[in-house]
């Protein structure tokens, strides 16, 4: 099982707007590429005064799905999200295998 994992940092004046529209939009997006077999979304829990930070899971069977995704999905779905939202948002992208 891969783990792909985005944290994202979104400022407050969007946040509201910009979690709708992920829950609505973005994420639904990503699942219709029919690669990922799971999904979350946890709100970071921390004392930091600027914005509101997100973990957004994404489960997939395979790195070969992962690598797919990354060629023939990504760089569109990222590319509407920045330009939604651009310069009100930090994200970095994290891999992870599971160990089982």
């Amino acid at each position: 099982m891969i783990l792909y994992n985005v944290t994202i940092n979104v400022d407050s004046s969007v946040h509201d707007e910009w979690l709708k529209w992920m829950k609505d939009v973005h994420i639904p997006d990503v699942l219709a590429t029919g690669l990922f077999v799971d999904n979350k979304i946890f709100k970071i829990i921390s004392d930091q005064e600027e914005g509101h930070t997100y973990s957004i899971q994404y489960f997939l069977n395979s790195m070969e799905d992962y690598n797919r995704y990354q060629k023939d999905f990504a760089p569109k779905l990222q590319e509407e999200h920045t330009a939604k939202y651009r310069n009100k948002f930090v994200a970095f992208r994290t891999i992870m295998e599971s160990a089982d």
